[in-house]
This record gives C-alpha cells, structure tokens and sequence, in this order.
C-alpha cells in the first residue's frame, strides 16, 4: 500500500533481525535495478535516481548499520521519504566522485552553485533541478560545494508525457561554467524513470 502512495511508512520497517537475514538476497535483486537508474555526467559526475525500492532499502541499511532501533525510524524517514519521486517529478541524488581527496578538493572549489545548474532536457527544453529541502547549503562561503547533492526535477504534464515518448531525446546535463556536460537517458535507465511518472 505504501509504494502505491510513495511513501515510506513506520509500517514498512521490517524488523532489524528478520532484515538481516533477507539483506544480502534484497541487495541482490535491487543492483541491477540501481545499475540501471544510474546516468553519468561527464568525467566524474553521476546521477542516481532514486525510487521508492531504493529509498526503502536505503533507510533499512541505515537502521541496520546504525542500530538505532525505534528512535531512529522517524528521523530515517523524515530523511528518505522526500527523495520519493511525487507524480510528475524524478529525484536524484548527483554525486561528484573523485578518488583522489586532493584533488576532489581543488574540483569542489571549482564547482560552487552547481546544483542550480544541473538539469533534465526533455525535446529539447531544459528543466532545472530544485535542491531537496533539508536545510543544509551544499556550497560554503568561499565557494566549495559538496561532492552529494539531493535534487528533484518537477515536470509538467506535457514534459511527462513526453519524457514517456520513446521517440522524443532526454538528457540530463549541467551547464556551470567548469562543468559543461549533457548525458543521454536511454534504454535500461529510461524504461526505469518512465515508472516513476
């Protein structure tokens, strides 16, 4: 019932022994899933799309790792349930993934305000991301942003509409000025997000 009203519930937290046991087999089946909702932008940017499944599973390994039992639950879902696409919007959590810490530094300077400038482009019209409300700036005073950001594109009904026309180009893509790429969304990742709308 919860996914159909894409919301995660108090009811929807399996217990933590029983969840332990059906871990590594739910891991299992949700990789190819998640494999599927990822889209790369540029050297060292990727955009994991988020659903329902993987919000629920998100929240379970915290819990799990973390074992904070019953006092964790509600802050675990006031910190998931919003990255559960609503309707005609796709959610994502963008990471800028450099190995190196330095220079992940040095690029993180470079980047600053970046998350007002990633977008979806959908026939050919740009749809910029809106940050996530939780309240934390993710670009500091001298200009370093984070390496995770938590976004949402909200379309329309003709953009949705058209985002499920397989005939029709989507992309993902961001125009900073020191991060100018664009990323087709195709195949596996496409017939993923058109279940979110």
């Amino acid at each position: 019932m919860s996914r159909e009203d894409r919301i995660i519930a108090h009811a929807d937290i399996m217990d933590m022994a029983e969840y332990g046991k059906s871990r590594a087999e739910t891991r299992t089946k949700l990789r190819p899933i998640k494999k599927a909702r990822q889209v790369p932008l540029g050297p060292f940017c990727t955009f994991y799309f988020e659903s329902y499944d993987t919000m629920w599973h998100q929240v379970h390994e915290m819990l799990f790792v973390e074992k904070g039992g019953e006092d964790q639950i509600p802050d675990e879902l006031r910190a998931y349930n919003p990255m559960i696409p609503q309707g005609n919007e796709l959610t994502a959590t963008v990471m800028f993934e450099v190995t190196d810490g330095a220079r992940r530094l040095d690029i993180l300077r470079t980047l600053g305000g970046v998350d007002e400038k990633l977008f979806l482009q959908v026939a050919g019209e740009r749809i910029y991301s809106t940050v996530n409300e939780d309240d934390i700036e993710r670009t500091t005073a001298d200009g370093k942003t984070s390496s995770v950001h938590f976004i949402r594109f909200q379309m329309n009904d003709a953009q949705a509409e058209a985002f499920k026309d397989k005939s029709v180009e989507v992309m993902v893509g961001c125009d900073h000025e020191n991060y100018g790429h664009m990323s087709a969304i195709s195949g596996a990742a496409r017939e993923e997000l058109i279940k979110d709308l």
